[in-house]
C-alpha cells in the first residue's frame, strides 16, 4: 500500500469515491471547515465537501471518525494550521444548525 500524499498547500482533502456521506466528519470538526453539499448522484443525496479549508486547525477529529477512510488531513511538519478562532467556533455551529449541509446552499 502506497503513502497518501498530500496535495500541494491543501490542508484536508477527501476521496468522494470512498465517502457515503455519512456526516460524522462533519459533526466532529471544530472549526466549521467541512460541510454536505447536495450531490443528486450520490445514494443519499450529499456529498462531503470542504468548505473552508483555510480555517482546518489540523486536530485531524474529521480523519479519525471517517469509518470509510475518506478524508485525510495534512502532517504538520508539511503544512501550517489555522489557529481556532470564534469566527470558526460560530461557523461549526452554523453548520450543525443548517443540519450539516453546506451554509448558503
Amino acid at each position: 500500500m502506497s503513502v497518501m500524499k498530500a496535495p500541494e498547500n491543501t490542508p484536508v482533502w477527501t476521496n468522494e469515491d470512498r465517502c457515503k456521506a455519512c456526516d460524522l466528519c462533519v459533526s466532529v470538526c471544530p472549526a466549521g471547515v467541512l460541510a454536505m453539499r447536495y450531490e443528486p448522484t450520490s445514494v443519499l443525496g450529499a456529498m462531503i465537501t470542504v468548505s473552508n479549508p483555510e480555517s482546518c486547525i489540523g486536530c485531524q477529529e474529521c480523519e479519525l471518525a471517517c469509518p470509510d477512510f475518506a478524508i485525510y488531513v495534512a502532517d504538520r511538519k508539511e503544512f501550517k494550521f489555522a489557529k481556532l478562532t470564534d469566527q470558526a467556533k460560530e461557523r461549526q455551529q452554523k453548520v450543525v444548525e443548517n443540519n450539516y449541509m453546506v451554509l448558503g446552499a
